[in-house]
């Protein structure tokens, strides 16, 4: 796949859906949508805010079913690239397939579910095929849960993203000792935060800030973070507008260099839209 030129690429928005309310969805799901969000709506979305590119993330509803978002890819394949969902045993043939719509990681959405063992062979063996492939695994799980799981995955060599800010509870104190655990793996190289969803964790603007700053803070900068709308916003279409994450964004990173190096540097390299 052709990078991106670089000087082409003016934001990423690294978290958004598409689907169809007619798509087979899977069954025990936690959320059915009663819309449709295409890929036109979202890029023009990302055409109003001035953004270039963007990120499609496999709805859970969905499940391993990724021929919707890989259509899109496919499509659009200069300014989209892709995050599915798979099982633990895909084979490396669905995974070449993947790869060359455009998608460059995988997400474990574990809202709600009993953690598995992922230092087994079937996980562990998964994330190792990933790692040699350059790919990444995100993670959407809550804060409390977020250091047993991270170490597990990061000793198969494989690049982690964590969503929503970690989703910190309004409960968690940022500053109690019993989180350093967490705060300490953001040190590592390979882990990446999505500042996205603040309201996923209902947190308001001043909350944002200081979970923000707090990430920062262990990150050691804003080297590894990345920002996301999560559109369609589902379950939250009501609270909030794409504008709106994208006016939270810049009042959370007031800086333009720092806001440019979350925007495009950041994402340019994690989602290949540019040299490395």
């Amino acid at each position: 796949m052709t990078p991106m030129p670089y000087a082409a690429i003016t934001g990423i928005d690294t978290h958004a859906h598409i689907f169809r309310q007619d798509l087979p969805m899977v069954p025990g799901r936690r959320y059915s949508p009663s819309y449709d969000a295409s890929v036109e709506q979202y890029l023009a979305h990302l055409d109003a805010c001035a953004l270039s590119h963007g990120v499609l993330i496999q709805p859970s509803f969905l499940g391993t079913d990724n021929h919707y978002m890989v259509a899109a890819l496919q499509r659009f394949p200069q300014r989209l690239r892709g995050v599915a969902v798979v099982d633990a045993q895909v084979s490396d043939a669905e995974l070449d397939e993947l790869a060359a719509a455009g998608v460059v990681g995988i997400r474990l959405n574990l809202i709600g579910k009993v953690l598995e063992d992922y230092t087994g062979p079937a996980w562990n063996g998964l994330f190792r095929r990933l790692a040699r492939r350059g790919w990444q695994v995100e993670i959407q799980r809550g804060f409390d849960d977020l250091a047993l799981i991270v170490p597990a995955i990061l000793e198969s060599g494989v690049t982690l993203v964590i969503d929503h800010f970690g989703l910190p509870a309004p409960s968690v104190q940022l500053d109690d000792p019993k989180h350093d655990a967490f705060f300490d793996l953001l040190d590592q190289a390979p882990v990446w935060i999505k500042l996205s969803a603040a309201y996923r964790s209902q947190s308001d603007q001043a909350r944002a800030q200081a979970i923000e700053a707090r990430l920062r803070e262990a990150c050691g900068g804003v080297g590894r973070f990345l920002w996301g709308s999560d559109w369609p916003n589902t379950q939250f279409e009501s609270q909030t507008r794409y504008d709106q994450q994208f006016v939270l964004l810049e009042a959370l990173l007031p800086n333009p260099e720092e806001r440019r190096r979350v925007l495009v540097d950041n994402p340019a390299t994690l989602f290949g839209f540019a040299s490395a």
